[in-house]
């Protein structure tokens, strides 16, 4: 019997199998943020405890919250700062170079086909589309795995999606992730892998993988993973280049990491997305899904473009071919947020910061904060947000506040219209 990609990392960076349902592994990288960090490191520093296991292999960053907008999260940053400092992390992003930890990890280069990665942030997932195994846990798992380098899980088992066709223009990898959530659920993949393969996540850019895989856990997934390709190579290729001779060499490497063809799945779903619309959320669940043209004339107070699912180059250029040369409805503000100091500056080579700011929108500095509410951009009670983020669950945003979760086209279709709308009806 052949193996999943999963059961291939398992076995590989197994330390310990205690039972046969648990594994315990080995970890290339641990992943920090000042969230759910401090609170390990304090437990750690009560328990005499304070170390970790390689201050190599573990990144850091502040993102939820920065700059602090109160003594709490300032505490939470100073934590983390002097954590940093004190056991000499190299890479720790601090305010002006830090972005948003899925986006700005991958983007430094600090994930790997094949690694395993944890951090205390459900969304960790999005690094498997690199085809890592990567998992959002709890903190005392954080806490272990900064001290010792392991984390224990349960036996892998994988679903496969198979997506088939090919995507219409206007249609992205955040309509097809959405659908997806939509046809298996919110507890559709609980406790599973899930694999994404075929035609259509070939095609796909790295920052379109890192959306689909990105979402998985709202499927109740632990990983989403993609298998490594060409494209996961060329992305990588500046922080591989001195160990492959050609991207090619890196390319056939990458290939231990595939699952084989007899390997044994828990589920297999085929899709073909051919036929498929932009996709929006309504209600507060994210397998609540609708095609766009079925919420058509909703309105909206605020136009949200950022976050670890979309605040990437490619989401922020999407976005730009609808705004330029229109402007915010009246009553509708916009707010874009470019997920990484790099994104940022390439926004602003290519110009389309301007066309965000003639169309009226609120450019932000890169940071979770409006996503999950905790700054810059709180919903006001029975406020409407059309959003580019990844969770729509009641309060998310700001108490009373309903999200409307959506592509960049989308959301940036709705900030014209003042109204929920077919974003295919504003591309050229």
């Amino acid at each position: 019997m052949g193996k999943t990609i999963a059961e291939k990392i398992f076995e590989a960076h197994l330390r310990d199998q205690p039972t046969p349902e648990n594994m315990v592994l080995d970890l290339d990288v641990v992943m920090c943020h000042e969230i759910t960090t401090p609170i390990a490191i304090m437990d750690l520093v009560e328990k005499g405890m304070d170390k970790v296991f390689d201050n190599t292999k573990i990144k850091a960053v502040i993102d939820h919250v920065t700059p602090a907008k109160d003594s709490k999260t300032a505490t939470q940053g100073k934590i983390m700062r002097d954590w940093a400092k004190r056991h000499q992390i190299k890479d720790f992003f601090d305010v002006g170079q830090n972005g948003v930890c899925h986006a700005l990890f991958p983007e430094k280069g600090f994930v790997r086909p094949g690694y395993t990665i944890i951090m205390g942030d459900s969304h960790t997932c999005t690094h498997g589309a690199f085809g890592a195994f990567a998992a959002g846990v709890g903190t005392t798992d954080l806490e272990v795995g900064i001290y010792k380098g392991v984390c224990s899980f349960r036996t892998p088992k994988t679903m496969k999606v198979v997506l088939e066709g090919e995507l219409s223009r206007g249609v992205t990898a955040k309509d097809v992730i959405l659908a997806i959530i939509k046809k298996i659920t919110v507890n559709g993949a609980t406790d599973r892998i899930i694999e994404f393969v075929g035609p259509v996540v070939d095609n796909m850019s790295m920052a379109a993988r890192m959306t689909l895989c990105n979402m998985a856990i709202e499927a109740g997934g632990t990983c989403g993973i993609c298998m490594p390709d060409k494209v996961t190579a060329e992305y990588l290729w500046p922080f591989i280049k001195d160990e492959y001779t050609t991207i090619d060499d890196a390319v056939a490497d990458y290939q231990k990491w595939h699952s084989d063809p007899d390997a044994d799945y828990e589920q297999v779903l085929t899709i073909d997305v051919t036929e498929l619309s932009p996709q929006v959320t309504h209600g507060f669940k994210p397998d609540q899904v609708k095609d766009i043209q079925e919420l058509a004339g909703s309105p909206v107070d605020q136009i949200y473009i950022g976050s670890c699912t979309n605040g990437r180059i490619e989401d922020l250029r999407d976005a730009a071919q609808v705004l330029k040369g229109k402007k915010l409805a009246d009553g509708v503000r916009g707010i874009v947020t470019p997920a990484t100091p790099a994104v940022y500056s390439q926004a602003l080579e290519e110009g389309i910061i301007r066309i965000f700011m003639d169309a009226g929108f609120c450019v932000l500095n890169p940071t979770c904060g409006a996503c999950l509410g905790m700054s810059s951009g709180v919903l006001a009670e029975g406020e409407v947000c059309a959003s580019t983020t990844n969770r729509n669950f009641n309060g998310r945003m700001g108490k009373g506040g309903m999200v409307h979760l959506m592509s960049p086209y989308s959301a940036a279709a709705a900030a014209v219209a003042g109204t929920i709308v077919d974003p295919r009806e504003y591309l050229n």
